[in-house]
Formats: C-alpha cells, sequence, structure tokens
C-alpha cells in the first residue's frame, strides 16, 4: 500500500508539481511518510506528517530551513511549498540526487571509497559546525536545559525509548558545557547525502538550533551494521578535524538524552 496517494495532496503542491509523471516512496522512518516525485520539469521531495508531534518536527524543520537558506552556503534542500492544518503537515522540497551514507557504505565494497565516505562524513559535520548559527535558531537559555525540558515532556507526553531512570540521570548528571555552535540535532547516516563520492546535501533539519556539537557527533558515530563498528570512529575524526567528545559524554547524549526524541 503507498503512504501517499496522489488524491490527498493538496492542490497548491499538484499546482507546483504539474504533471506527475513518476511517483515512489524511499524507505522511510515512522515520522513522516515520502515521496519522489518527478513532476513535468523536475524532482521533488515531498513530505506528510500526520502525529501531532511529528508535525511539530516538520514545522521546526522547515523554520530552520528558511533561516539557513541565503544566510549560509550549507547543501540545504529548497522548499517549494508547505502546508499545514490541525491533522497533517505537508512540505514539497528540493529533491537533492544521492544515497544516503547508509545506503552507499552498505552498496560500496572498496575499501578506501568506503573510507572516503565516512570522512565526507565528518568534515561535513565539521563543515555545520562551523558555520554562524543564525540568530533566529538560538535559544534564550543554554540549549541542554531547553533539551531537558523536551525531554521531560516528551516522556509524559508521548511513548519514547528512554525511561524514568535514564531521564533522573540525564537531569542530575550533565556533561560540563562546551561552546555551543550551529548544529544539525539529528546527524546520522540517514540525513546525509553522497553523490559519486562527494557530498550532494544535509536532510532533515528539525533539530536544527545554536547547541552543544557533541550531541551531533555521537549520534553520527553510533555503531550499526558494519558501520561504525571499527576504526570507522577515527576516520570519521580525521574528517571532522579532531575529537571533541569522550566515552562518557558520548553515552549520555547518544544513550541518554536521545532516547527522548
Amino acid at each position: 500500500m503507498q503512504p501517499i496517494a496522489i488524491s490527498e495532496i493538496p492542490h497548491e503542491i499538484k499546482k507546483c508539481i504539474g504533471t506527475i509523471h513518476s511517483i515512489r516512496f524511499p524507505k522511510q522512518g515512522c515520522t513522516s511518510d515520502v515521496a519522489i516525485i518527478k513532476g513535468e520539469k523536475t524532482t521533488f521531495a515531498l513530505k506528510r506528517t500526520k502525529d501531532h508531534l511529528y508535525n511539530t518536527w516538520l514545522n521546526k524543520e522547515i523554520s530552520v530551513l528558511h533561516c539557513l537558506s541565503g544566510k549560509t552556503d550549507l547543501p540545504i534542500p529548497k522548499i517549494k511549498v508547505f502546508k499545514c492544518d490541525k491533522d497533517q503537515s505537508w512540505a514539497l522540497i528540493e529533491y537533492l540526487e544521492g544515497l544516503t551514507v547508509r545506503e552507499a557504505l552498505s552498496k560500496e565494497k572498496n575499501k578506501e571509497t568506503r573510507e572516503e565516505i565516512i570522512f565526507v562524513f565528518g568534515r561535513t559535520l565539521s563543515r555545520i559546525h562551523s558555520t554562524l548559527c543564525p540568530a533566529e535558531l538560538k535559544y534564550k537559555t543554554p540549549w541542554i536545559d531547553e533539551m531537558l525540558l523536551k525531554a521531560a515532556y516528551n516522556f509524559t507526553h508521548y511513548e519514547v525509548d528512554g525511561s524514568e531512570a535514564i531521564l533522573n540521570k540525564i537531569q542530575s548528571q550533565k556533561p560540563k558545557g562546551i561552546k555551543q555552535t550551529l548544529i544539525h540535532g539529528d546527524f546520522t547516516i540517514d540525513n546525509v547525502l553522497v553523490h559519486n563520492g562527494t557530498l550532494s546535501g544535509v536532510i532533515d533539519w528539525s533539530g536544527g538550533a545554536y547547541g552543544d556539537p557533541r550531541y551531533d557527533v555521537a549520534l553520527a558515530i553510533r555503531p550499526k551494521p558494519n558501520v561504525f563498528e571499527n576504526s570507522d570512529r577515527e576516520i570519521f575524526f580525521e574528517g571532522y578535524g579532531k575529537r571533541i567528545i569522550n566515552q562518557e559524554e558520548y553515552n549520555y547524549f547518544a544513550d541518554g538524552l536521545y532516547e527522548f526524541f
């Protein structure tokens, strides 16, 4: 069953696309339905969310992309149409050519090429963290405090992986502060695209903020099947340019705070 029927797509979005020549549905997580649509002149990515929490995330992503567009040189998709109501949200965005880092690594057998992809993955995150953060993305209070408040809210109101014990631990054992930077907020091997061996885009910016760069690093290097299980972390940090996180901090962010998002 297709997650999005053409008949469901709002008129404003169909008008922008024009005649739909093809539509396909890439593998996607549970937060949104995604379609790749080939229109009259170009190809688009269409995202649709239904749940209140996921609608909020998509709204935030659109806001972040608007803030970054024109103010940075980061390889992010352009927003074409955004429509939301009380039940669901729709975003038609520019389609960026390429495979996710996860897909590229799963298909790549050449050791050197594989290492280059991981190196580029690390270098891309360094580029984000080195980019001047727009003022609109800065919280009035420290990012970690905002995230802990959201973690507690999500634990109470939504189904999350984190437990009360983990919540109490991250609330009472915050890591020592570090200089905040622009962060992606969900920098994983599923949200960075590569094409012909080079970076082609960074997607899914709902967590974009002026925050703790160690959070991005922790999510980036989490072990996955055949990825970041051995020397991959060293190659990643070569690309990033330095190591900014220790094991205790990694555990706090990857196995603690992230459990509530």
